[in-house]
């Protein structure tokens, strides 16, 4: 708290001379002026100050005016704005202004000293607070952990930790974002052996099934549409459940949250098996065999998901068996984007629509590829950093702005997440195998049983079958899976990639919101 600069401009200095001695026998050095002229005057020779104090009411210019010339001068300084008038207009106009802080006289010492502090010492002492809280938290996360958890366990853990992580955001001692890190790992590695020992009963017909991609619209979307109020479900590819969060106090100052849930993302946790799977309202190996010319396997050449407006079509006169006024949109461009934002009156005429939107699908791939992404997007909190500067000036946003002028239902889900893999394991497999980093599927594959989850029977897990011999094998946690083939390139140009395919809490436990607008 040493060395400190204040300056406080009022008219009544000679009634603030106990503030201004408890101030300097904290240590803190104070200028005093009492007029906005001269605070001007000062502040173009001298700008410096760590906090400005400035009454609201003197003569000549008052304390607004003097904020408002403060701040065109480019000065950046954190300002306090001290006032006898209580009066709302006058408060409304300075916090538009952007003060940092707000007081209303007679200003007690204390006040002042945590107005300071807040100002001053405000990363430090939220990197405190949290370390202190993580530490208490960090045993009962660990015993939850180790606690045999159920799926409504692991949901419960993994959020803690997004809550965490994005704490340490804001403030974090880097040693403790290390121990975060690391439990995230023990998090994910436990729950990958959930997933190996429970993945294969959901689908026996005995075991009950979690909400999956296949009963995802008829669970959380068709079962609240409403004949007199239209309703959007915004598919964001990708989405993993912190860049909801992120993105989640934007969204909700125009849509009121009615209910945040989950759902576990089919494997392999990418586009062609569990968007084709929302939309179909069916798993894969019920797609290619009712609908055998909209399904193409890995190994087969052409778009995996371009039926999806049909298969959607489909799944709506199944569920609703009347005429449902509907339409698709996939967004993959600033163009498309636009598209969407011109026909949102039209949109509204609909009972219900579907929006695609691949940008931060992109964004994942395009960082594999481009070095300035890979530095833009370095880690989880870049990642989540730049989802949230995409999405505020995205055309997304302004379509979601614009349709919140309406009584509309919005849905926002995902069709998988995404993770950063860390850790290569080999892989031996023929030239049919497929190139995913996170599964493969392929016949006479060789690897560590040790290192991935294997299903050699893909037709209980609901996946086709290409050949009679295909297993299917999943990366676990962070790793990624390579060839040998110019292992050592391919080793450091996927590490510290985010890529999906495989087991992880961030791929498979996926958000689904549901929302009104607020009119």
């Amino acid at each position: 708290m040493e060395n400190i600069r204040i300056l406080w401009v009022d008219d009544e200095m000679e009634h603030l001379k106990p503030q201004l001695f408890f101030l300097e026998k904290k240590g803190f050095s104070v200028t005093t002026l009492t007029n906005g002229h001269d605070a001007l005057a000062l502040l173009e020779k001298d700008k410096f100050f760590d906090i400005i104090f400035l009454d609201e009411s003197m003569p000549g210019i008052t304390g607004l005016e003097t904020l408002k010339r403060i701040q065109n001068l480019g000065i950046l300084t954190p300002i306090v704005m001290v006032t006898k008038n209580e009066a709302e207009n006058i408060m409304e106009e300075a916090i538009g202004g952007q003060i940092a802080d707000y007081l209303i006289k007679p200003v007690n010492p204390n006040q002042l000293l945590l107005s300071v502090k807040k100002l001053t010492e405000h990363k430090r002492l939220i990197m405190e607070k949290n370390t202190q809280d993580y530490q208490q938290a960090f045993r009962q996360l660990h015993m939850d952990i180790a606690a045999n958890p159920t799926l409504n366990d692991w949901v419960k853990i993994y959020k803690e930790i997004i809550q965490w992580e994005m704490k340490m955001d804001t403030g974090g001692d880097p040693e403790i974002k290390d121990i975060l890190s690391n439990q995230k790992q023990e998090a994910n590695n436990e729950f990958c052996k959930f997933v190996i020992t429970n993945y294969q009963k959901w689908f026996d017909g005995k075991t009950p099934q979690p909400l999956m991609s296949h009963t995802l619209l008829f669970e959380k979307v068709f079962k609240y549409v409403k004949e007199d109020q239209p309703s959007v479900f915004l598919l964001l590819d990708n989405l993993r459940y912190d860049q909801w969060r992120v993105i989640e106090p934007l969204i909700s100052e125009m849509f009121r949250i009615e209910e945040e849930d989950f759902f576990v993302s089919i494997l392999p946790t990418t586009t062609q098996y569990s968007r084709n799977a929302i939309f179909s309202g069916m798993l894969p190996s019920e797609i290619e065999k009712i609908y055998p010319d909209w399904w193409l396997n890995d190994n087969e050449e052409g778009g995996k998901n371009l039926k999806e407006p049909e298969l959607l079509t489909n799944q709506l006169k199944r569920v609703f068996r009347r005429e449902i006024k509907h339409d698709y949109f996939k967004v993959t461009n600033s163009a498309t984007g636009k598209n969407l934002l011109e026909n949102s009156r039209n949109i509204l005429k609909n009972d219900i629509t579907v929006v695609v939107y691949n940008f931060i699908d992109m964004l994942s791939h395009a960082r594999t590829e481009m070095e300035v992404l890979k530095e833009l997007a370095s880690d989880e909190k870049a990642y989540r950093s730049l989802t949230k500067s995409w999405f505020l000036h995205s055309p997304l946003y302004q379509f979601l702005q614009k349709i919140a002028e309406h009584k509309v239902q919005l849905f926002v889900g995902t069709d998988h997440g995404t993770v950063r893999v860390k850790d290569a394991i080999k892989v031996i497999g023929d030239r049919e195998t497929t190139t995913n980093l996170r599964y493969k599927v392929g016949k006479n594959l060789q690897y560590d049983k040790k290192e991935i989850l294997e299903i050699k029977d893909p037709s209980k897990v609901g996946l086709p079958r290409p050949n009679v011999s295909s297993t299917f094998i999943f990366a676990k946690s962070h790793s990624y899976i390579l060839y040998p083939n110019n292992y050592g390139y391919y080793l450091n140009y996927f590490k510290n990639t985010f890529q999906h395919g495989g087991i992880s809490m961030e791929e498979m436990i996926c958000p689904i919101i549901r929302l009104s607008s607020k009119v």
